[in-house]
């Protein structure tokens, strides 16, 4: 009797790497990136800014007295209730007391965060916030003004530096205010703007603790992206480490502009044999297996038929099925399976014996595939 449980358990620890890989491995980007509505839980932050989900979610007013949300149709002005708290008090304090006209708001988080179909890798768990660098027009744009207007560029031609004439000071205040506060762990911008900042605080010859907060990255010339800190006591939310001390200014800004200018070729006298082509590991997409556990509680809570959207156009405020000649309207099927094995998943977790027996009956698991480690660079304090 006892060598047989041995036998069991020694076989079950063989062949089942993990409880996580018998969870289902559907992209996880299609699960959420399909919601249309907030989890009906407790306002949480499940994970990390790059990996992780969001429950009790709740949606920034489409329009404010000092606001304007733009792309409406990706539905992601949702955020934790602090990240809406802060967007609105910034465009107010900003409007009220340095002369901002209103912010334009782009991408937050969807309404149950987890990974997007396109774009960003981070703004998963409700704490992250893309703010436009063009001030909010006068009047109130249309739906379709809010999809085809373009955000303008603050880099002059080359892209080492900003353009006079687009970016001011008004813009630099703006970043300061929003550095400044206690909630923000670090506001990320390109490093053009970086350094235009760096030349603002010099001339006002204030405090330059924000600085510090205001961190350089590829591609923010048009937006900068505030990431606020977990919030104070909240189980499973894994905050950011502090930056690095400093304002960020003169030697570490040398790193971005020696990338950024291209480099002098020196003339071969000898031939050299041609270097071998090192194939880079293509990135694996999230499944629902890599992210914490309590995500798929908060991908499965809710009713299904109000959720689903693969084939769903928003028109105004109303989320309206467009017919699909193959499958014809009514509850998305897709999103139905996927409901179905975020319920699986759930069980799975919490009933590991179960997992065992069906690896021991012949169930075919899927093991994930290992990542490669990080490597260090001065950039690492950065997740997209």
């Amino acid at each position: 009797m006892f060598l047989r449980y041995y036998t069991f358990f020694l076989l079950a620890f063989l062949f089942v790497p993990s409880l996580a890989d018998a969870r289902p491995q559907r992209p996880a980007k299609q699960l959420f990136g399909y919601v249309l509505e907030a989890a009906k839980m407790k306002p949480r932050s499940i994970g990390f800014y790059t990996k992780g989900c969001m429950a009790g979610g709740v949606q920034l007013p489409k329009t404010g007295p000092a606001w304007q949300a733009m792309r409406l149709s990706r539905n992601r002005n949702w955020g934790l209730p602090v990240l809406v708290d802060f967007v609105e008090k910034l465009a107010l304090e900003a409007k009220e007391q340095d002369g901002w006209p209103g912010l334009l708001v782009g991408d937050m988080a969807q309404p149950r965060g987890g990974p997007m179909l396109s774009g960003h890798r981070s703004h998963q768990i409700g704490l992250d916030a893309d703010i436009w660098l063009t001030p909010m027009p006068t009047n109130v744009q249309s739906y379709k003004r809010r999809e085809t207007r373009a955000a303008i560029s603050m880099l002059a031609k080359g892209g080492l530096s900003v353009d006079p004439k687009k970016w001011s000071d008004a813009r630099a205040r703006l970043i300061r205010r929003a550095a400044s506060s206690s909630l923000v762990g670090r506001i990320f911008v390109h490093p053009a703007i970086k350094k235009a900042l760096c030349e603002f605080a010099d001339r006002e010859k204030g405090s330059r603790r924000w600085l510090s907060r205001v961190r350089p990255w590829w591609g923010h010339h048009y937006h900068f992206h505030v990431r606020l800190n977990c919030p104070r006591g909240m189980r499973g939310c894994k905050t950011q480490p502090a930056p690095p001390s400093g304002d960020g200014c003169g030697k570490p800004l040398k790193y971005w502009f020696a990338k950024m200018r291209p480099k002098k070729i020196k003339k071969i006298k000898k031939p050299v044999k041609p270097r071998k082509k090192i194939k880079r590991r293509k990135r694996q997409p999230l499944t629902l297996a890599s992210l914490p556990v309590a995500c798929s509680t908060v991908l499965a809570s809710g009713d299904p038929k109000r959720l689903g959207r693969l084939r769903y156009g928003v028109v105004g405020d109303i989320a309206a099925p467009v017919r699909n000649p193959k499958r014809g309207t009514g509850p998305n099927l897709a999103y139905k399976q996927a409901k179905e094995e975020a319920v699986a998943a759930a069980k799975t977790a919490s009933n590991p014996i179960s997992t065992l027996l069906g690896k021991l009956k012949g169930i075919t698991l899927t093991k994930q595939p290992k990542k490669p480690a990080a490597k260090l660079t001065p950039a690492a304090d950065y997740a997209k």
